[in-house]
């Protein structure tokens, strides 16, 4: 079932990321927000979501009901598009599912607006990624006053391997390894059995089936990357969104465009980038597609070295990247290509 959109392994090598340890990535309370993604960028709405919940709280069908699906299925609100569609391929037609952050929209930098507060108050299951990725969640569920519970996906995961960042911090981009993504949908479908116990056999074989194609999609992409001569692996991306695909598939990552999401680097570390590059043997410079790829361009151009900058890693594209197997596929084509 295709989400609804509404309104809208070992560490990679370069020492740029290290293993976290299980206690930074599994208390989710503790971790320290990410560098670059203020609290203060929910001020602006915060009278609009009153506002909104109060229209919201005139309307007799709007509040959250019950019995979690009473109304036709388990209303299920994810962050972002990646984990919506996760969530509809286990939940299938038992669920219906939304995202918050749109199809090409930025996660780090986030600003919600009224209607997404509604469809929180009226939700039966929030599903997040966690570890500092979507953290205006939680003020955004506050003020909307939801009484779902709030999963995060990426938290105390079993099996996991976490990777830190430069800054200390974890890294939250888990999903870009296909195990870890085999491991949220195994929590969606537990979660969502619990609170539909009627459609537990059903989620089961869901998560199941999908489980099966996701192995399969793991062992493609190993086998496409594993063609590549050793040599031509280094790579440079946007941002920090790529070591678990890189440290699980073994490419290696020298440097990263944006340390920070919403901050520009300075030309002192631009200067910096294009000696890394030309001093590492960097085959090519990935970018996101919802990023301006000016900069990248730029820094291809001053080095040589080749540029895509149509990959995906925290929403979902077009067709054919508008699944998580799609994303995946697209993704490490391009990536084959470039360094080929």
């Amino acid at each position: 079932m295709p989400w609804q959109h509404e309104i809208g392994g070992s560490p990679a090598s370069g020492g740029r990321w290290t293993e976290a340890t299980a206690a930074e990535a599994g208390a989710g309370a503790a971790l320290r927000p990410r560098v670059g993604l203020p609290d203060a960028r929910l001020m602006p709405v915060g009278l609009l979501l009153a506002v909104a919940l109060v229209f919201a709280g005139c309307n007799p069908t709007s509040g959250p009901s019950d019995a979690p699906g009473s109304a036709g299925g388990l209303r299920v609100v994810a962050t972002t598009t990646v984990l919506a569609d996760l969530v509809a391929q286990v939940g299938g037609g038992r669920v219906t599912v939304s995202a918050l952050v749109p199809k090409g929209g930025e996660v780090h930098t986030f600003d919600p607006t009224p209607s997404d507060a509604r469809r929180l108050a009226e939700a039966d299951l929030v599903v997040a990624n966690g570890l500092g990725l979507d953290d205006w969640l939680a003020g955004l569920a506050a003020d909307a006053g939801t009484r779902a519970p709030i999963v995060r996906l990426g938290e105390g995961l079993p099996g996991a391997s976490y990777l830190a960042e430069p800054d200390g911090g974890v890294n939250p981009h888990l999903w870009l390894d296909v195990a870890n993504a085999r491991r949220y949908a195994a929590r969606i479908g537990t979660e969502l059995a619990r609170l539909d116990p009627a459609g537990a056999a059903t989620y089961a074989a869901a998560a199941a089936a999908y489980d099966a194609r996701l192995a399969d999609l793991d062992a493609w992409i190993r086998s496409q990357i594993a063609a590549l001569p050793a040599a031509n692996r280094r790579v440079v991306s946007s941002h920090e969104a790529f070591p678990y695909y890189a440290a699980a598939y073994g490419l290696e990552i020298v440097d990263v465009i944006v340390p920070s999401p919403g901050q520009e680097p300075s030309a002192g570390q631009i200067a910096r980038l294009i000696e890394a590059i030309r001093s590492s043997g960097v085959r090519a410079i990935f970018a996101e597609a919802q990023f301006n790829p000016a900069l990248a361009e730029r820094i291809a151009a001053e080095t040589g070295v080749r540029v895509v900058t149509n990959l995906y890693s925290d929403s979902l594209g077009d067709p054919p990247a508008d699944t998580y197997e799609g994303l995946m596929r697209w993704d490490t084509e391009r990536i084959v290509e470039a360094l080929g």
